[in-house]
């Protein structure tokens, strides 16, 4: 496939009568692009294919289930690049480096993953460390970084969190990307004292043979289906399957366990398909 064939304008321009929405992109895995009028931020776009090559031939091999939707260096006017924590397929040095060739974005890692962002490609001048708690605004977007639990809390030896989600406020909608997380004591209260509109949570779950496989898992569609109701957030947009197959849900099956969900607004996103956040947020 050429870059000519990849699905996505790497201009992620609004769709006609999008142009004032707050309009999303699935990129596969935890990966999002969001646009507002002029400015344009990904969270955690996993677009090289790296992991395959690091994890042949091993119990769990990384092989992608579907191309990237985009080519990271064809990527322009971005502003923004927001990683949850280290994990490559958040921190991809394989995008990195290539993210840069026709944008000039500022990355957000945690500040404990600093230096492992520097040495996956990011310029220590357009590199910003956050931990939980801390928030800063560029432009017309605010982020607040709060904890996450991968399947638990972790902390390097400085006490600054390995895991970090992010609400974000672009556009009049406030967006929660928990990274990757499973519930924890007292996220309800955190996420509910910051007014979320909208929620990107993962739901490939987890279990015993993969963590002891060194794969810590997400939410159960249940448990984020809960978080949203107790955190008074009125919308969900589920991810974090269909890119490897050993660590995925079923995108139909979690349509219909959600089916009976009628007390939220929520999405089963397709890969590269716009959607705009406020309308599943309204």
């Amino acid at each position: 496939m050429t870059h000519a064939d990849l699905p996505l304008d790497p201009a992620f321009p609004a769709p006609p009568g999008w142009e004032d929405d707050v309009v999303a992109w699935w990129l596969g895995q935890a990966g999002f692009a969001i646009r507002y009028r002029d400015e344009l931020l990904f969270v955690d776009p996993y677009l090289s294919d790296v992991l395959a090559d690091k994890y042949r031939g091993k119990i769990f091999p990384h092989t992608r289930l579907h191309p990237s939707p985009v080519h990271p260096s064809d990527v322009v006017g971005l502003d923004l690049v927001l990683c949850t924590h280290g994990h490559t397929d958040h921190m991809d040095l394989g995008a990195i480096p290539y993210l840069q060739s026709s944008s000039d974005p500022l990355f957000v890692v945690p500040r404990s993953e600093a230096v492992k962002g520097v040495a996956r490609g990011i310029p220590a001048s357009r590199l910003l460390g956050l931990d939980a708690g801390e928030l800063f605004g560029a432009g017309g977007i605010t982020v607040s970084a709060v904890p996450a639990a991968h399947e638990q809390i972790s902390l390097d030896g400085h006490g600054q969190n390995l895991f970090l989600g992010y609400v974000i406020d672009i556009g009049g909608v406030r967006i929660y990307h928990s990274g990757d997380c499973a519930p924890y004591e007292g996220q309800e209260e955190i996420i509910r004292s910051l007014d979320v509109d909208v929620a990107l949570l993962p739901v490939n779950g987890r279990d015993e043979h993969r963590v002891g496989h060194g794969v810590p898992g997400n939410f159960e569609l249940e448990e984020a289906v809960a978080l949203c109701r107790a955190a008074g957030i009125p919308s969900l947009v589920c991810h974090h399957w269909g890119l490897f197959e050993f660590n995925s849900a079923d995108p139909d099956e979690l349509r219909n366990r959600l089916g009976a969900v009628d007390d939220l607004a929520w999405l089963v996103p397709a890969l590269g398909v716009p959607f705009r956040l406020k309308a599943v947020a309204a």
